[in-house]
């Protein structure tokens, strides 16, 4: 086996699907049939389930986990050459569930430090912990609880979570809300993987309740659009609240001690930091985060 084969087989694990792989990769799909066949006779035992659609079996899975790290580590040691004889250059790659919260920092990042290459990709949370061993990104920003065994954590900000709602919404006037005072709302939220969703479900499932979601959406921007036009309410967080003080909708405090947003910067535990990662760390754990910083 090469690089090339593994570097195919980890696409073709992560989708599941071989065409679609083809089309990231842009290889014709037979060469991708012939690479899976060839590992698999090479290790002796198949990596996929081959009944229905393509499903990656428990050897498979197994198998991506060394195939990834053995990449990353790879990758890592070309970027530590690079930062040892480019000093002020280098690329570093930050994963985050949204960048709405990191579009300051970043910017100012960039301004400070040109000659760095940012590469950001949008990664739910549970997939942040595997991705940060097996080195693919450098820093992951998570505002949800994930696994952290291996990594290191920062905590950037805690913060209240408001609900939001249109201005003409029965609750507008309102300056707080209980959970149980919600379960006839509709509520416009992120997916499943999302922090909101799983917040709103959580939060829900103590009164033994079940939300009723009108809207699912990955679009933070169509999220608040939807709720102003009187869709449904949701959740967002206070630092939203003060980024945007005039928006045309009402916030109200929800009384439980749960509902809250924890932003937190994790990387690698036994990976040095580059240069470069070193300057993007820096920049993220002193910005101000909050008013009283």
């Amino acid at each position: 086996m090469d690089l090339t084969m593994l570097r195919q087989f980890v696409v073709i694990a992560r989708l599941e699907h071989l065409s679609r792989a083809a089309d990231e990769l842009h290889v014709a799909q037979p060469s991708l049939s012939r690479t899976v066949a060839r590992l698999e006779h090479e290790l002796g035992t198949p990596l996929f389930d081959r009944s229905g659609r393509l499903r990656l079996n428990p050897v498979g899975a197994l198998f991506r986990d060394y195939v990834e790290r053995a990449l990353g580590e790879l990758d890592a040691g070309r970027r530590a050459v690079a930062a040892a004889t480019e000093q002020g250059t280098g690329t570093v790659r930050l994963g985050a569930e949204n960048f709405l919260a990191l579009t300051e920092p970043l910017a100012t990042f960039k301004r400070d430090h040109p000659t760095i290459e940012l590469e950001l990709r949008q990664l739910p949370a549970e997939d942040m912990p595997r991705r940060l061993r097996a080195q693919e990104v450098d820093f992951c920003v998570a505002s949800q609880p994930v696994a952290t065994a291996g990594l290191e954590s920062f905590v950037l900000l805690d913060e209240p979570v408001w609900v939001v709602t249109p201005l003409d919404h029965s609750l507008a006037g309102r300056t707080s809300v209980r959970v149980e005072e919600l379960a006839d709302e509709l509520f416009v939220t992120g997916t499943r993987s999302h922090w909101q969703r799983n917040l709103l479900d959580r939060l829900f499932a103590e009164l033994g309740l079940t939300p009723r979601v009108v809207c699912e959406s990955d679009e933070a921007a169509a999220i608040q659009e939807l709720i102003r036009a009187g869709l449904g309410i949701g959740f967002n967080p206070d630092l939203a609240r003060r980024s945007m003080p005039d928006y045309p909708v009402a916030w109200l405090q929800v009384e439980h001690p749960a509902c809250r947003r924890t932003l937190t910067l994790l990387w690698h535990a036994n990976q040095p930091l580059t240069p470069a990662a070193q300057q993007v760390h820096t920049t993220i754990t002193t910005w101000p985060w909050s008013p009283a910083s």
